[in-house]
């Protein structure tokens, strides 16, 4: 009974209009305080301390640092210069201009791990120059939201930290090795639509007759923005430094890129800067610490056992029980944000991963790509609806072509389930 309450008082707080973290906080401090109808003060003490526990986590700390770290080379001017170095190799012509969008949120998921932030980043270029070259504005902010949602799955990943959090033996390393080649599986499969689009419906027929930026010019102006993901990622490998540690030295190599190298970020910036990334900080730690109250009162009712012994003997089977979590995934990505799904469905969902013997970090891998899936997917996407609005256009304007994009996904996402190598042969590589 108390556990009925708990998910419709949840459900009931969202339709009402209750920010996410708030819903997931009321509803585990009502079901706490029911179960200990006799000693409520008493069981409502389980509150500060879980919500205390949500957040004392080392790994979290690196989060702050890579929002940050999304906002600097947001200004920093590298997107620009990257966009260029990749319209000089591909060159000009129909689709080409998606091919880049896509390739460039790519490069950048190399060092940001932030998809909204990079959704800023190369919409504030790509859109602009498509709408130039003749590319429909829903289709161009359609691109450039489901490109930036391969950037939770090329490392750095903020999903894959919350995830190690919440998951015991899935490390921070072996989760970014893991995302490494199904990240670039999905921007690869979302360049066959992006461009297929682009020449069926005759887009961008203006961008053959704009100039080619020099090959060598764009080289040398973009090698600061080529070092980072080198810097980062070829850090972390070489055990100069931790994930959380990593995400300080990208705040400061993306200040000194900002700051000295290309001169775009100026002392009065910085205070913009860290302002959006402390208010986006705060809302995403403030539902891991609120969730923390949610998934002790899951605990405390006894919720998780009886739902993970009806999932396993529905008689559904293996593979019936992996379709059913992908559908409900599915779902949830449609009304939720990527943090608060797997807050929600990691601790329910794990169960039943240890039943079946399946490897936690390939699961990790599934979920954040149904995440990514979520952040392109109507009615509630983060990317899409940052990309809409530097376009300027109506979400509900870009369903159809994001319809194919979502296949896209959806198929190297099968790929993954089917084949968990293609997750899990780089992490054995390296000896993670």
């Amino acid at each position: 009974m108390i556990a009925t309450l708990l998910f419709t008082l949840f459900i009931a707080a969202m339709a009402a209009g209750v920010p996410i973290a708030a819903a997931i906080g009321l509803a585990g401090m009502a079901a706490i305080a029911l179960a200990n109808a006799d000693a409520q003060w008493l069981g409502l003490m389980a509150v500060p301390q879980n919500f205390y526990a949500g957040l004392g986590k080392y790994p979290l700390l690196a989060i702050p640092m890579f929002v940050l770290v999304g906002s600097i080379f947001d200004r920093s001017g590298v997107a620009s210069r990257l966009v260029n170095l990749a319209v000089a190799v591909v060159g000009r012509g129909p689709g080409m201009l998606p091919l880049v969008a896509i390739s460039v949120a790519m490069f950048l998921g190399g060092i940001s791990g932030s998809g909204p932030a990079t959704a800023a980043a190369v919409g504030a270029v790509m859109i602009a120059a498509m709408t130039r070259a003749g590319y429909p504005r829903a289709y161009s902010a359609s691109v450039v939201g489901a490109a930036a949602a391969t950037d939770i799955l090329i490392p750095p990943s903020v999903a894959f930290i919350v995830y190690s959090v919440l998951v015991p033996g899935a490390s921070v390393p072996a989760l970014f090795a893991a995302g490494m080649v199904p990240g670039i599986l999905v921007g690869l499969a979302l360049i066959v639509p992006a461009v297929w689009l682009a020449r069926r419906h005759r887009m961008g027929q203006a961008e053959s007759t704009l100039p080619r930026p020099p090959l060598w010019a764009s080289l040398r102006e973009s090698v600061w923005g080529l070092a980072a993901p080198v810097l980062i990622l070829g850090g972390m490998r070489l055990g100069w430094f931790t994930p959380t540690e990593a995400a300080v030295v990208a705040v400061f190599y993306g200040l000194f890129i900002g700051m000295v190298v290309h001169r775009t970020i100026r002392v009065r910036d910085l205070y913009v800067i860290l302002r959006e990334a402390g208010e986006t900080s705060a809302v995403i730690l403030l539902v891991v610490a609120l969730a923390g109250i949610f998934a002790y009162s899951l605990s405390t009712l006894g919720v998780i056992d009886p739902l993970t012994r009806a999932i396993v003997h529905s008689g559904l089977g293996e593979g019936g029980v992996m379709a059913l979590i992908v559908l409900l995934l599915i779902v949830a990505g449609m009304f939720l944000d990527g943090i608060s799904i797997f807050l929600i469905f990691v601790p329910l969902l794990l169960p039943i991963v240890q039943h079946f013997q399946w490897d936690v970090v390939w699961f990790g891998v599934i979920l954040t790509l149904m995440v990514a899936l979520g952040q392109f997917t109507p009615p509630l996407a983060v990317n899409l609806m940052v990309s809409c609005r530097i376009a300027n256009v109506p979400i509900e304007h870009t369903v159809r072509w994001v319809g194919w994009l979502l296949v896209a996904v959806l198929f190297v996402t099968l790929l993954v389930v089917l084949m968990p190598q293609l997750a899990l042969w780089l992490p054995a590589y390296l000896g993670y």
